[in-house]
């Protein structure tokens, strides 16, 4: 199962058939469109002021390409160690650009990325058929490269401390964390929520998967995981946990008993408020730790 299919089946947890079809009837489209996701019916949505924030819209060059980024720190002077984080299926949405903004509060510089703006986006896409057409073509190296463009402009960014860079992502952004966390020496820690540790592969597009190239990562990686995710297997996380305890790197990956597959999505029927926030509280922990510390 791949994580445009996680969505889908973990969707409903928490509702009943009758309130997840109120909510599609509600927003006029098919169950893979992410307006379902985001009726009121189906989390606790939060937002996070910008007070005391500096926080835009931005593009950073990749290439021959300005990719989209969304950026957020404190507004004191000063250099902030950098949190980059990597969104779901469905791209740099208002949900993502919140997480920024939280760990602005925080005491980071957080930048945001869309991973699928050479494709138009994602959020406007009729079905599920043809959001997984779109992401399933994105190769892995690609969105590396992104990264790489991301932490290149990190690096020298007037209020980021350039030797202090971390990674986050969330659904198909937590494989993508623990691949860059592998391809990249520039991060320093990691916290995967919810990533494929296996997932399907596909010539051109995705040649290894997180546990293929565990002995690679050298940064602590903190693994934040539902255990009644329907898409993603316990005992995939607590082989990816092994692996890298026993290639001596610094993890620690966490169950949480009855959650499901993005349990920190509030705006998502899937929200569970008690895992996100003690997932939150263990991210922001380990950040500080490692990038702060």
């Amino acid at each position: 199962m791949d994580d445009t299919m996680d969505w889908i089946a973990n969707a409903r947890q928490g509702m009943s058939r009758r309130q997840f079809v109120a909510g599609v009837g509600a927003t006029g489209v098919s169950l893979a469109g992410f307006a379902v996701a985001a009726t009121p019916v189906a989390g606790q949505i939060i937002t996070t002021p910008t007070d005391g924030l500096v926080a835009a819209d931005s593009k950073v060059p990749a290439g021959d390409f300005q990719v989209p980024i969304y950026e957020a720190r404190p507004s004191a002077a000063g250099r902030y160690p950098v949190v980059l984080v990597i969104p779901e299926v469905w791209g740099m949405h208002e949900h993502i650009k919140d997480v920024a903004r939280r760990f602005a509060r925080e005491g980071f510089l957080s930048i945001a990325v869309e991973p699928y703006a050479r494709e138009g986006g994602v959020l406007h896409l009729p079905d599920q058929a043809s959001l997984q057409r779109v992401v399933n073509a994105v190769p892995d190296a690609r969105v590396m490269g992104d990264l790489d463009a991301l932490v290149a402009y990190a690096k020298q960014h007037a209020f980021a401390h350039p030797d202090r860079i971390g990674v986050t992502g969330f659904c198909r952004g937590g494989t993508y964390t623990l691949l860059f966390a592998a391809h990249s020496r520039e991060i320093k820690a990691a916290v995967a929520w919810y990533g494929q540790i296996k997932p399907a592969k596909t010539p051109g597009i995705r040649t290894v998967g997180p546990l293929d190239v565990a002995v690679q990562i050298t940064a602590p990686v903190l693994g934040l995981y539902g255990e009644a995710d329907q898409g993603i297997p316990v005992a995939d996380v607590k082989e990816m946990e092994a692996a890298l305890k026993a290639a001596g790197r610094t993890a620690e990956f966490v169950l949480y008993p009855g959650a499901p597959h993005a349990f920190l999505a509030d705006y998502r029927p899937s929200y569970r408020p008690e895992a996100a926030r003690d997932g939150w509280s263990r991210c922001v922990a380990w950040f500080t730790k490692y990038l702060k510390g």
